[in-house]
């Protein structure tokens, strides 16, 4: 079917002549050439949303980038033209807006909804919930296990009258605190268990008070307890024997001093630094007696006051070896262009904190690649070291190989070995003796490896020096997994929601929840490789974490807000179709309200019409709200002719008409576009492609015409 004339293209010529005539008089009369004529036929159509009943309930939107819209150029003035509705391609989900400490950054989506009030647009809210474009290094630190380092200080604090129960030295609450085994953050360790009784509302109703620490004035010494309870619960600590004995300190590191913590199931590190002391000692008072009937664990092994300026108990030769500084100060490097730099916060082992980032953009001989950490000072010889660090490669083939070396290379080197990169964070520790008495320079040699290697708690000390092992590493259960994430979860979309609920009405809730291979089922990411933006709520929060999604959408958006299930390849596999219908079925069967279902159409000029057909039937037969969210056309070559561009007008108006034919007016949300102009060679949607309704010049294709007349058909 075509949508616009043939114009065929004639010359006529008119000879007039004159017999006597002094002048002759050719006249030419030319026809337009039929690609302008067909270009006018297209500019003669009114903009989009015109062919949209003012009356209908039906969405014309657009999908666009927030900088694209913002920057007020011809985009900008071609979406409030035609279009009704927006819908952001990135800017409002979790990865654009959840920051490394779990805040959200919201000022650019509100500048936005001040431009879409200002030109009448709606705003259509993309996506709550999803398993790309997430912020995964933030939610991966969240379930990430604990690492609990001793410090390299020797404790001030006596533990023995803890070790065997006997608690001399201590004094506790009356009742409800003892000494239970292997319940410590370690395996096999012991924890102090204190019980506040059901009927407590005292904070001193629960306490546990520490020996006397021997102490000076002026001297600032740091205390850290690991603790986690079996139900929320709230704690302090106060002392005795200081000028402010009852400090409002940030206990957690949240970025809020407040009086007192809060605690959950799972081990959580409480740390603060007094340096107000007034006599020769002090005491430290946990106090836990704030919620009845909760009961506390602390772990006995990793209860710390030590003088942060005190002796050493590992003296680690690299300082700053953990990156938290927030520098890589005294680290050097050379070699095939390649760089050395800090990482990201939250790219640091455990996902937490920082880390050195090393990249090497191809794979050299050994040598050719290093890092250097000049000691300041030179190791004894003929000594054994350590040296231990934590390492992880993004493209797990090659090697690196630390040694010793002296200010000159020619002086040889004592290897500590050979490391096999792997993927995942690995501890290392490796050792080697000093062959001269000039060796202060530690060398990384990185050649091998193509890529990049991130390294993180370095320590290198004497073997007969201490232990660098006493660390504790603490996973966290399934049970622990699942209620860290229903809370970030609930504080991502609680946020985003009440933040826009005044411009916003329609939410695309759960994003692409079914899996292609078996689309019955929910997507995993199980056994794969994830890509860094990667995180899948569903495999720690299990099928219903669409019930919750849906749920806390309900709860903090308005009371009459829409709200839609999404998806992609509804009209290529039946199948997929039928097992996003089913799940919705589920979800309303475990208390939420699923108000649409949205299919988004990714689709080419050669895709099966009869599916297309047979997809909005089965969505009709839901009842829902049916939304064609993200629609574009492929015409799979960087140089369609006339003829597949005219294929491609027919397969929007196709989609258009289908649409309308099968979905009844009572359940069509709208349709949005997701191509609205051709992509750029280097876009990161179809780069390249041809599927926009306008090209890369801003002037309508046969596809605008296409478009308009399926709209106008309604």
């Amino acid at each position: 079917m075509n949508y616009l004339p043939k114009i065929g293209l004639s010359l006529l010529i008119v000879l007039g002549t004159a017999s006597c005539a002094e002048d002759e008089l050719l006249e030419f009369k030319v026809e337009k050439p039929l690609r302008v004529a067909m270009q006018e036929e297209i500019d003669a159509y009114d903009a989009l949303k015109s062919y949209v009943d003012a009356n209908a309930h039906f969405k014309l939107g657009a999908g666009v980038s927030l900088g694209d819209y913002r920057s007020q150029g011809v985009l900008h003035r071609l979406v409030n033209s035609n279009f009704e509705e927006i819908t952001l391609g990135y800017a409002m989900k979790h990865g654009a807006v959840v920051q490394a400490d779990g805040s959200l950054a919201l000022d650019a989506v509100n500048d936005l909804f001040a431009m879409t009030e200002n030109a009448g647009l709606s705003v259509y809210g993309h996506t709550l919930c999803w398993h790309a474009n997430q912020n995964a290094a933030y939610l991966n630190k969240l379930i990430s296990p604990l690492i609990i380092t001793p410090p390299s200080v020797a404790n001030a604090l006596d533990q023995s009258g803890l070790h065997d129960a006997s608690f001399e030295g201590w004094q506790t609450s009356a009742t409800g605190v003892t000494i239970v085994e292997n319940e410590g953050a370690g395996s096999g360790t012991p924890a102090i268990r204190l019980t506040a009784e059901a009927g407590a509302s005292q904070p001193d109703a629960l306490y546990l008070v520490t020996p006397e620490i021997a102490a000076e004035p002026g001297r600032t010494y740091e205390v850290i307890v690991y603790i986690k309870s079996d139900r929320p619960g709230e704690g302090r600590v106060v002392f005795e024997g200081l000028t402010e004995n009852m400090p409002v300190v940030d206990w957690m590191n949240t970025g809020e001093a407040t009086e007192t913590f809060q605690t959950m199931t799972s081990w959580q590190r409480v740390k603060l630094q007094i340096s107000d002391v007034e006599g020769t000692s002090f005491r430290a008072k946990l106090v836990l007696g704030y919620q009845p009937d909760v009961t506390y664990y602390v772990d006995v092994n990793n209860f710390y006051i030590y003088d942060i300026n005190g002796e050493q108990a590992v003296e680690n030769l690299i300082p700053n070896g953990d990156f938290e500084a927030g520098n890589i100060d005294g680290w050097g490097g050379w070699g095939n262009e390649s760089t050395r730099e800090l990482s990201a916060e939250g790219e640091g082992y455990g996902n937490t904190g920082y880390a050195l980032k090393v990249t090497n953009p191809s794979a050299v001989n050994f040598w050719e690649v290093q890092s250097a950490f000049n000691l300041g000072q030179t190791l004894d010889p003929n000594e054994e070291y350590v040296l231990s660090f934590y390492a992880k490669h993004d493209d797990p083939n090659g090697d690196i190989r630390p040694e010793m070396q002296s200010a000159s290379w020619q002086d040889g080197n004592d290897p500590f070995g050979t490391v096999y990169l792997a993927n995942e964070w690995t501890k290392v520790e490796l050792t080697t003796t000093t062959t001269r008495d000039d060796r202060l320079v530690l060398i990384i040699s990185y050649g091998s490896m193509a890529g990049t290697v991130y390294l993180d708690n370095f320590v290198l000390r004497k073997a007969s020096g201490g232990s660098s092992a006493g660390e504790t590493v603490v996973e966290k259960t399934p049970e622990e997994k699942e209620q860290i994430l229903a809370g970030a979860l609930e504080n991502w979309i609680s946020g985003m929601v009440s933040n826009s609920k005044t411009h916003v009405k329609a939410w695309d809730v759960v994003n692409e929840p079914m899996d292609d291979g078996q689309p019955s089922k929910l997507k995993t990411g199980a056994g794969k490789t994830l890509a860094s933006d990667e995180f899948y709520w569903q495999d720690y929060l299990g099928k219903d974490y669409a019930v919750t999604a849906f749920q806390l959408a309900r709860q903090y958006g308005n009371q009459g807000d829409l709200l839609f299930i999404n998806d992609y390849n509804l009209e290529y596999n039946l199948d997929k179709c039928k097992g996003l219908i089913d799940y919705v079925a589920y979800l309303e069967s475990q208390g939420a309200t699923v108000d649409g279902i949205g299919t988004q159409m990714h689709i080419s000029i050669d895709s099966d019409k009869e599916k297309i057909a047979a997809m909005f039937e089965l969505l009709a037969a839901t009842g829902k709200l049916i939304k064609v969210s993200e629609l574009d056309v492929r015409v799979n070559t960087a140089e369609p002719t006339e003829d597949i561009l005219q294929r491609q007008a027919e397969m929007y108006r196709y989609v258009v008409d289908m649409y309308h034919q099968y979905i009844p007016e009572a359940q069509r949300y709208g349709i949005t576009v997701w191509g609205v102009t051709d992509s750029p060679a280097n876009a990161s949607w179809l780069p390249g492609e041809k599927q926009g309704l306008w090209n890369l010049q801003f002037t309508r294709k046969p596809a605008y015409a296409g478009f308009a007349e399926g709209l106008k058909g309604r």
